[in-house]
C-alpha cells in the first residue's frame, strides 16, 4: 500500500492509573521533555481503577505546553455528541490547539450498559457513531448559517447553537477494524487508529487501507485526507517502523509505555532513526518522479534488458576486488516472457519504480565512495600541513563519513527487508516459476548484509584510528562489486514480471 506522505509523529500511550495519578501526569510531562509529539490515554469510564480520561486530559493540558493530546479512544455511547463537541472544542482552546478527538463505538457493552446506556448491536453502534460525527462537525462549524437541527435514529438535536469553534481543525480519528467502520472512516474521518496486537498481522493494515481508500474515493475524498495511526503495543525496531510507514502509510506510532526509559529511548533513538529512513526512501521516490533527468532512457519489459540511465550502466562487469561471495554463473533465470505481449505505462510503473529505487541506491553508493576518496585526501593534507584547522577538518570529515555509511547501510537493509516481506511473497504466489529466482535473491540479500556488517566493523575501526582507511576502502569496494551485480540481476529477472502481474 502507498505512503500517504504525512509527517511522522511519535507518541506514548499512558495507562491512567487512579492510584498513581501524580505519576501519570509526570510521565506525560516526561514524554514532552523527551521530544514526543503526542500523548494518549485510554478511556474506560466504567473502570474504577482508572482516572476519568476527560478530566485527566484537561489536567495534563494545563501541566504541559507543546505535546498534543488525545484519548485512545473515547467510546461515543457514553457521551452525547453535542456535549462531546463542546468539551473537545473547549479543551482545544484551552490547550492552544493541541487536542485531537479519537472515537470508537465502544468495545465492552456489558460495562457500557452497566452505566445506564442503552445497549446497541454492532451495526447500530456504527450508525450511531456516524450520526454523532455529523453532529460534532456541525457544532464546530460556526460559519454555517442557523442552528443545528438533526433528527437521527439514535441522536437528536433541536435548535442547538453552534460553537465554540476549536483553536485548530481537530482531527477525528476512529478506532476501526471491521468493514462498516473502515468504510465510515473513509467517508467521514480524518484518521484511522487501530492497534497492532488486535490486527495480529501487518497484512491487515493493507486490507484496511484498501477499504478506507475505496470509501474515501467514492465519497469524493482523497485517501491522503485520512491519516493512518497505529498503537504498537511492544517496541519495534526502526527498520520495521519505517517499513510500516512506507508500505502501509502509517504516520503516527504510539507506544504503550509507562517506563521513563522506554519513552526516552523511543523519542531519542527510535523516532530519529525512523524519520531518517523514511526521508531517504521518500527522496528516492522524488528521484523517481523527477522527470526525464531522473529516469532511464528506456526500459524493456521483456526482462532481458535494462538500459543505462544518468548514473551509468547498472553493472558494467568491472570488478574492484577479487572477492566473490557467490558464483554468478549459478544464478537461476525466470521463464522468458511472451515478447509479443505489451504492457501499458501503468503496468510498467512497478518495474520502473524498482529500477529507480535501485538507481537511488547506486547514486548513494557512488557518493559513499566519493566520501572515502575525500577523507583519504583530507587525511593526507592534514598530516602534511600539520595545521590545527586541517586536523579539525579531517576529524569532521571522518565523522561525516561515519554518519553517511551508517545511513546508507540502514537504507539498504530497509529496502531488502521490504522486498523479502512484501514484494517476494506476492510474486511467489502469482508465478511459481519465479520461486528459484526469488530464493536466490533472498540468499544474496543475506550475503550483502554480511558485507554491510564488514563495512560497519571497518567503519568503527576507522573512526577510532584514521590510519585504518585502507580496510574501510576494501570493504566498500567489496560492497560495490556485489551490490551492483545483485541489483542488475534482480532488475533483469523481475522488471517484466512486475509489469505482468501489476503488483
Amino acid at each position: 500500500m502507498p505512503d500517504y506522505g504525512h509527517d511522522l509523529l511519535f507518541s506514548a500511550n499512558i495507562v491512567p492509573h487512579a492510584q498513581h495519578a501524580d505519576t501519570v501526569v509526570a510521565t506525560a510531562q516526561l514524554a514532552e521533555r523527551a521530544g514526543l509529539d503526542l500523548v494518549t490515554f485510554q478511556d474506560h469510564p466504567y473502570q474504577p481503577a482508572l482516572l476519568d480520561t476527560w478530566t485527566l486530559l484537561s489536567y495534563v493540558a494545563a501541566a504541559t505546553g507543546t505535546i498534543r493530546l488525545a484519548g485512545n479512544v473515547h467510546p461515543l455511547p457514553l457521551r452525547p455528541p453535542a456535549m462531546l463537541a463542546q468539551a473537545a472544542a473547549s479543551l482545544d482552546l484551552l490547550s492552544h490547539g493541541r487536542f485531537e478527538l479519537a472515537l470508537g463505538t465502544g468495545g465492552y457493552w456489558d460495562a457500557i450498559a452497566s452505566m445506564g446506556t442503552p445497549r446497541l448491536a454492532p451495526g447500530q453502534a456504527v450508525d450511531a457513531l456516524e450520526e454523532g460525527i455529523r453532529i460534532v462537525r456541525a457544532a464546530w462549524d460556526t460559519d454555517a448559517p442557523g442552528r443545528i437541527r438533526f433528527d437521527g435514529r439514535y441522536h437528536q438535536v433541536e435548535g442547538l447553537r453552534r460553537g465554540p469553534r476549536p483553536a485548530h481543525d481537530i482531527g477525528i480519528w476512529l478506532g476501526a477494524y471491521k468493514p462498516r467502520m473502515l468504510r465510515l472512516t473513509g467517508r467521514l474521518a480524518d484518521g484511522w487508529l487501530p492497534s497492532l496486537p488486535h490486527l495480529q498481522t501487518t497484512g491487515k493494515l493493507g486490507e484496511g487501507n484498501a477499504v478506507i481508500d475505496e470509501a474515501a474515493e467514492e465519497a469524493g475524498r482523497s485517501p491522503r485526507d485520512i491519516r493512518r495511526l497505529l498503537n504498537l503495543g511492544d517496541e519495534l525496531p526502526p527498520a520495521q517502523l519505517a517499513e510500516l510507514a512506507l508500505t502501509h502509510g502509517i504516520s503516527v506510532f504510539t507506544l504503550l509505555a509507562g517506563d521513563p526509559r522506554r519513552i526516552e529511548r523511543f523519542a531519542a533513538e527510535t523516532a530519529p532513526a525512523v524519520r531518517e529512513l523514511v526521508a531517504a526512501e521518500r527522496a528516492a521516490g522524488a528521484h523517481l518522479s523527477a522527470g526525464p533527468e531522473g529516469a532511464r532512457a528506456s526500459l524493456e519489459t521483456d526482462g532481458t534488458q535494462v538500459s543505462a540511465g544518468p548514473d551509468g550502466a547498472p553493472d558494467d562487469g568491472v570488478r574492484l576486488t577479487d572477492g566473490r561471495v557467490w558464483d554468478e554463473s549459478t544464478r537461476p533465470t525466470a521463464p522468458r516472457p511472451d515478447r509479443s505481449r505489451s504492457h501499458t505505462p501503468h503496468r510498467q510503473s512497478d518495474g520502473r519504480h524498482l529500477v529507480d529505487v535501485h538507481d537511488h541506491l547506486r547514486a548513494e553508493l557512488a557518493q559513499l565512495r566519493d566520501l572515502v576518496d575525500q577523507v583519504a585526501a583530507g587525511t593526507l593534507d592534514a598530516a602534511s600541513a600539520r595545521s590545527k584547522i586541517n586536523t579539525l577538518t579531517m576529524r569532521q570529515n571522518n565523522w561525516t563519513l561515519g554518519a553517511y555509511c551508517e545511513s546508507y547501510c540502514r537504507l539498504l537493509t530497509l529496502h531488502h527487508s521490504a522486498e523479502d516481506t512484501a514484494l517476494f511473497p506476492r510474486l511467489r504466489s502469482a508465478e511459481p516459476g519465479l520461486v528459484p529466482v526469488l530464493d536466490r535473491l533472498e540468499e544474496e540479500h543475506h550475503a550483502i548484509h554480511e558485507i554491510i556488517e564488514r563495512v560497519d566493523r571497518a567503519l568503527v575501526a576507522f573512526v577510532a584510528e584514521p590510519g585504518a582507511l585502507g580496510n574501510l576502502r576494501a570493504a566498500v569496494d567489496l560492497l560495490t562489486d556485489n551490490l551492483l551485480s545483485h541489483l542488475s540481476y534482480e532488475e533483469r529477472e523481475l522488471v517484466e514480471p512486475l509489469a505482468r502481474h501489476g503488483l
